[in-house]
């Protein structure tokens, strides 16, 4: 078997091809032009036929989905794609280097990575279906939009405040029907008229599409089982238990709710050497942001409806602060939502004596079912 690593670019690919032994075979750079790139791979898949197809490990980038397509085909002869993320960067970084790198993790740990099994310094992806990369495009496009939303506001805040007219604003915020009226007839110089008509448009258009956006997740989220469980976390609408749902994937993979917490980057990080232990620091933060700020807002909403944890996180404040006790049910929350995603149950008040009651309860109706 053959084993190719490839670092992909917008506009060529960095390949590295090495045999059984080790040896690196082929370097060289492929232009990602659908016909070159094609017949690459073609040129390829015939080379390494008698030796039974080759295993390809790609880098993770934000452009892959056409190469892995790619690579799935079957004229491909790829047995199997490895999408992975390093947790370490050289010093001296070229493609060719990037390219060779990934290759020797590959051959190196060529049979735990095929095996599923984890390895150190290297990050695995799990690619997602089609459902959770719908659904993953579909509520990082409304972030996007909501944040373009915000900085029009701001333009048409900084416009005000330049000719010192927020004062006569005729109500409390600009995203009011009122003051939408008096800031179409407001008078201001020429330029700044022109300037805050285009704003209007644009927060106009902006408001009409995430209407939209907010149907379809509205309809995205109704199909779909696992964000209607997220759904019953405190402060978790439609948008956020979709975002989250479809970030988690596959709940068997994480072999505990630590687990888990610890994908999402809300575990802390250690650095601890020679007689020092216990020694740690703030949290990774290597996981998606999307899931920390959602869980972040949640917490809110959690301390406020569910008196088990805001007593815990009172115990917490009390010996390290508001800001580390937050953060701490942050990561309580990840444990939970494992709990919840793992045994298909919903979020329960009360703590972990609580949910045990649920589950047990519910195990034993479903044990009566199956009886009856």
């Amino acid at each position: 078997m053959f084993y190719l690593a490839i670092d992909q670019h917008s506009k060529q690919l960095t390949v590295n091809l090495r045999n059984d032994q080790g040896d690196v075979v082929l370097r060289r750079q492929v232009s990602t032009k659908p016909n070159r790139v094609t017949a690459f791979f073609q040129q390829l898949a015939d080379d390494c036929a008698a030796e039974g197809g080759y295993v390809a490990i790609v880098e993770v980038c934000g452009f892959n989905d056409w190469l892995l397509a790619l690579l799935a085909e079957p004229w491909a002869k790829c047995r199997h794609v490895l999408l992975v993320q390093p947790e370490k960067r050289g010093k001296q970084k070229t493609d060719r280097r990037d390219a060779d790198q990934l290759g020797q993790i590959l051959w190196v740990n060529r049979q735990r990575l095929l095996a599923g099994k984890r390895v150190q310094n290297v990050r695995q992806v799990q690619l997602a279906t089609a459902d959770e990369a719908m659904d993953r495009q579909l509520t990082s496009f409304s972030r996007r939009s909501k944040q373009r939303r915000t900085r029009v506001i701001n333009k048409v805040w900084r416009i005000l405040h330049k000719h010192n007219l927020q004062h006569d604003l005729p109500a409390k915020g600009l995203q009011t029907k009122k003051a939408r009226q008096w800031l179409v007839k407001l008078e201001l110089p020429q330029i700044d008229r022109f300037e805050l008509d285009h704003l209007l448009a644009e927060w106009k258009l902006l408001e009409e599409q995430l209407k939209a956006i907010s149907q379809l997740i509205l309809e995205r989220f109704t199909s779909q089982s696992k964000a209607g469980l997220v759904a019953t976390i405190p402060g978790l609408a439609n948008y956020g238990a979709l975002a989250v749902a479809s970030r988690v994937g596959d709940i068997e993979r994480f072999p505990r709710g630590a687990s888990l917490a610890n994908f999402f980057g809300l575990a802390p990080g250690c650095r601890n050497s020679g007689n020092t232990q216990g020694r740690t620091g703030r949290i990774t933060k290597q996981g998606s942001n999307m899931v920390r700020f959602l869980l972040g807002q949640a917490v809110l909403h959690v301390l406020r409806k569910d008196p088990w944890m805001r007593h815990w996180y009172q115990q917490v404040k009390r010996r390290r602060g508001s800001s580390v006790a937050r953060v701490a049910v942050m990561r309580r929350l990840a444990t939970i939502l494992w709990s919840m995603l793992k045994y298909n149950m919903p979020y329960i008040r009360g703590g972990p004596e609580e949910f045990q009651k649920a589950l047990k309860a519910c195990r034993e109706l479903q044990r009566d079912m199956v009886i009856a």
